[in-house]
């Protein structure tokens, strides 16, 4: 089974919104447990990754701060706000109603 970029794109900040319900995370981490999540069919370009950070950085949804790492480079952690758990649970409906209505149309 291939994802196609098509599909996916559009959803980048839920999905890391999604990641960071969870727990704060730093880039490398979100995008290595995407992969593990979906057996390496699907990665997010560093790129897409740090541009989403900072939309949604402006967008008051994430908030980051640096780690304290005594070994290897300093970490950028990234932390959800009250306002992305309320955006992420949007996307969450924005989705179903979108699947639900995709499903009905590809029977």
């Amino acid at each position: 089974m291939s994802i196609t970029s098509d599909v996916i794109r559009g959803h980048t900040e839920p999905i890391i919104l999604a990641h960071l319900l969870e727990r704060d995370s730093y880039g490398y981490q979100i995008n290595k447990e995407i992969m593990e999540k979906t057996n390496n069919l699907f990665e997010l370009k560093e790129a897409t990754l740090y541009t989403a950070f900072r939309r949604l950085e402006q967008a008051q949804l994430i908030t980051s701060y640096w780690g304290d790492q005594e070994v290897g480079a300093r970490r950028r952690y990234y932390s959800i706000t009250d306002k992305g758990r309320q955006a992420y649970q949007d996307y969450r409906k924005d989705w179903e109603n979108a699947k639900l209505i995709i499903d009905t149309l590809l029977k």
